[in-house]
């Protein structure tokens, strides 16, 4: 099983290597290693969630998130998502933006740099959002009980998400223009593009998640009345999103991944500034991506570890306000990657340790109370 879902992982992992040699020698080998585990690290959390939304989904689509989803990862988002943002932010059309990248890589990597305000602004938000909307929603199962029981109360105030992500640009903005008049004013016209930018994440997702949304509901409506009577006859078989459902949640797979690709992208650039290396790199770490959310779809993970999907969202949060602070002050990429390797290894650690005491106890209530991260199981 672990070798049939990761074989084309291999595959890449073997060519893009053998063309970084080809390339630029074992220099280049050393860095697209690099730069795979890098992005392998930073986005292991988006593994956890597109695992949770992909397990809703047909075989078929499953598929085409293997197929077509890569080669947008890959060359969409690891190799011509940094030459748009050259061609978009230099006012230069594309052709000339592939010639800077590969003639003027100096030239290419401050041009990037100097876009990562907006770049963290639209991503920021986007990922905000499905930390908000995740947090203000009542579930059965909750993990740090103590916080998610009132946020989930909090959550009932219709649009509260969409307030306090807006708060929060206004008041990065507002710093980041502040801090830039402060300071001579170098960035201070680039405190409205913050703006626009992350509104237009708030947009994108509102628009994207709404649509997605919209279908999933009117499907598991149409089959409501079969799903009942199949659990009648004993068949417990979850509704199987096909059509324009799936399509919709697809497309807001491919969003979610381009937001996550945003850190891996800007954080590449301080290990090399070659874009044929970094897409060599990052695209073998986004195969491995690819690969771990449907071998996590494939083992049901995420139903025998209920809290994993709860601790990529936090992390999920933490990398939102990380871009967020990134606008105005500088990172260290290990620092975004370990925060999210805790959280998800602390939600992991956590679900295994409910699996024991409900195995022990027999009863979900006596497994919640002798687990003090979680929540009551009901």
């Amino acid at each position: 099983m672990l070798l049939k879902t990761f074989r084309w992982s291999f595959a890449v992992t073997a060519l893009g290597l053998a063309l970084g040699v080809w390339y630029g020698g074992w220099t280049a080998f050393g860095v697209i290693a690099i730069l795979a585990v890098l992005e392998i690290s930073l986005s292991f959390d988006n593994a956890v969630v597109n695992a949770g939304i992909l397990k809703k989904m047909s075989a078929f689509w499953q598929r085409i998130f293997l197929t077509v989803g890569v080669l947008i990862a890959v060359f969409g988002m690891r190799l011509a998502f940094p030459v748009v943002i050259v061609a978009v932010t230099a006012k230069k059309n594309p052709i000339d933006a592939v010639n800077l990248a590969l003639t003027d890589k100096d030239r290419y990597e401050q041009l990037v740099t100097d876009a990562h305000p907006a770049i963290a602004a639209f991503g920021g938000m986007f990922l905000l959002m499905i930390f908000l909307d995740f947090v203000f929603e009542d579930r059965d199962i909750k993990w740090l009980g103590w916080l998610e029981r009132p946020l989930a109360r909090l959550g009932k105030v219709d649009m509260l998400s969409v307030c306090l992500a807006l708060i929060v640009l206004l008041i990065t903005s507002f710093t980041f223009a502040t801090h830039a008049h402060q300071h001579g004013g170098a960035h201070a016209d680039k405190a409205q593009t913050v703006l626009v930018s992350g509104i237009a994440g708030l947009i994108t997702y509102m628009i994207v998640g709404g649509l997605s949304g919209f279908f999933e509901n009117r499907l598991e409506a149409e089959e409501e009345a079969e799903a009942e009577e199949r659990e009648r006859e004993g068949e417990r078989s979850p509704v199987v999103l096909a059509g324009q459902a799936a399509f919709f949640m697809f497309l807001y797979l491919e969003v979610l991944d381009a937001s996550f690709s945003f850190d891996g992208v800007i954080g590449a650039f301080a290990i090399t500034n070659d874009i044929v290396l970094m897409a060599l790199g990052l695209g073998i770490g986004a195969m491995y991506v690819r690969s771990l959310t449907v071998y996590l779809v494939r083992q049901g993970t995420l139903d025998d570890y209920v809290y994993l999907e709860h601790g990529a969202h936090y992390a999920i949060g933490a990398l939102a306000v990380i871009l967020m602070i990134t606008i105005q002050y500088q990172i260290n990429e290990v620092i975004t990657g370990l925060v999210g390797v805790l959280l998800i290894g602390w939600s992991f650690w956590s679900s295994v340790r409910r699996n024991n005491a409900l195995a022990g106890a027999g009863t979900g209530e006596t497994a919640a109370a002798e687990d003090p991260d979680a929540a009551r199981v009901p």
